[in-house]
């Protein structure tokens, strides 16, 4: 199965010829996705790639078709690998759908002409293993790579020897890059800007760095309640300058994608004033990153319960600690899929919460190390609150929350923490 995808999402790649735009990082992947959308969208015939869709089983899928060839709730059956130890019921759906994207495939790359396909494809390229990179790479090699972020504990290094070993599959993206193609790359994060010179390609960088290409500058935030949070900022770029608003999100991660954005509209020849009004106009952000609803209880929700790494939580609670007169409550839990990096990485954000947090609520085992490591660095025992799971944290959590509150809710996409969103809102 798996081979027969990659051959078709291949031969799909050589009949078509689209410009391959591909996203790696420890965060930011989808968000960035989406920015890079929202820009080119009204200007060239494009395509982004569906939602999680960025493995080697994956990525083909998002090749051959998009959301409405694949709908979400479908998106389950992906995983062909558990067919023998699935029910009857599921084999047989798992069974007609793979079928079907084997024939769509095959059909698309027969039938269909080229003017019905995208000019550009939009890709997320995830990292789980050593390796997972070069497969990648064989089914689409772009023409544009783009890096997120990776941190000092990158997500997903279980299978990997530490951060570097991490550092240096992602690096395969740009070095996989044509002299005539394009690298972009977040300059304010250290070992993406150690990746720069592996690339061939013209590299533009974006961040509040002052060596960026895509500038960042003038930051400010607005804070009334969930109704009227507003994030402005400008961009600069060879000499030109553009200001920037974004509604009901909190925190840098939404900007950097921006600056992936427009840096993408600006390798496809908009001008920045043009790439800017595009963004604002086109992007949708994505649910549980990062975005202000209104809770009951008059409470207010940071929900960025779509996944966690110990960047994106660093990230998430540096914007908690921002907001000023209003109670803070972090509501984290495991992160998942660090390996021997595990405990360093939850004592390190245990530590980071106690110097923010009003109230800690931990949600399952790995957590636990959070709430003890915030404790001994002096958040005081009464306002810690421990869980195991989920359900556990549903039942009590009312009596915890209190009118006014802010409430962070983060952690990795298993432990299910958009169930507490759920109930808060």
């Amino acid at each position: 199965m798996k081979n027969l995808l990659k051959l078709l999402s291949k031969l799909i790649i050589w009949r078509f010829q689209p410009d391959i735009i591909a996203i790696t990082g420890s965060v930011g992947k989808s968000s960035a996705k989406e920015a890079i959308f929202a820009v080119l969208k009204d200007k060239r015939r494009v395509r982004k790639s569906i939602s999680g869709l960025n493995t080697e089983i994956g990525l083909p899928l998002s090749i051959i078709g998009d959301e409405r060839d694949f709908p979400g709730k479908r998106l389950k059956l992906v995983a062909p690998n558990s067919f023998f130890s699935d029910k009857s019921d599921k084999k047989i759906a798992k069974l007609f759908f793979w079928t079907k994207a084997l024939f769509l495939g095959l059909w698309r790359f027969i039938f269909s002409t080229k003017r019905l396909y995208p000019e550009i494809l939009i890709l997320e390229y995830g990292v789980r293993h050593p390796g997972d990179m070069s497969c990648l790479l064989e089914i689409a090699r772009p023409r544009v790579g783009v890096i997120t972020a990776i941190g000092d504990i990158p997500s997903h290094i279980e299978f990997f020897s530490g951060p570097e070993a991490v550092a240096k599959e992602k690096a395969k993206l740009i070095e996989s890059l044509w002299v005539g193609g394009f690298a972009i790359l977040n300059y304010d994060d250290e070992r993406v800007v150690n990746l720069r010179e592996k690339t061939r390609a013209t590299v533009i960088g974006f961040g509040f760095n002052g060596d960026s290409n895509v500038k960042i500058l003038g930051l400010e935030k607005k804070f009334e309640n969930s109704e009227q949070f507003e994030i402005s900022f400008k961009f600069e770029y060879d000499g030109s300058f553009v200001p920037v608003n974004l509604k009901n999100v909190i925190g840098v991660s939404h900007i950097y994608a921006a600056a992936a954005g427009v840096a993408s509209g600006l390798i496809y020849g908009l001008n920045l004033v043009e790439a800017a009004e595009s963004f604002s106009l086109n992007y949708k952000p994505l649910k549980g990153r990062m975005n202000l609803i209104s809770g009951k209880k008059s409470i207010y929700i940071i929900d960025d319960s779509y996944n966690a790494s110990p960047l994106s939580i660093k990230i998430a609670l540096q914007t908690l600690g921002e907001i000023k007169n209003l109670r803070k409550v972090a509501v984290l839990g495991d992160m998942l899929e660090l390996g021997d990096f595990s405990e360093e990485a939850h004592r390190l954000i245990g530590k980071m919460a106690a110097g923010i947090a009003d109230v800690l609520i931990t949600v399952g085992p790995l957590a636990k190390i959070i709430a003890e490591e915030a404790k001994k660095n002096g958040l005081n025992e009464q306002q810690i609150f421990i869980f195991n799971s989920v359900g556990e944290a549903i039942k009590n959590i009312d009596g915890i929350i209190q009118k006014n509150d802010i409430v962070l809710i983060k952690a990795s996409r298993a432990v299910g923490l958009n169930k507490i969103v759920d109930t808060l809102r």
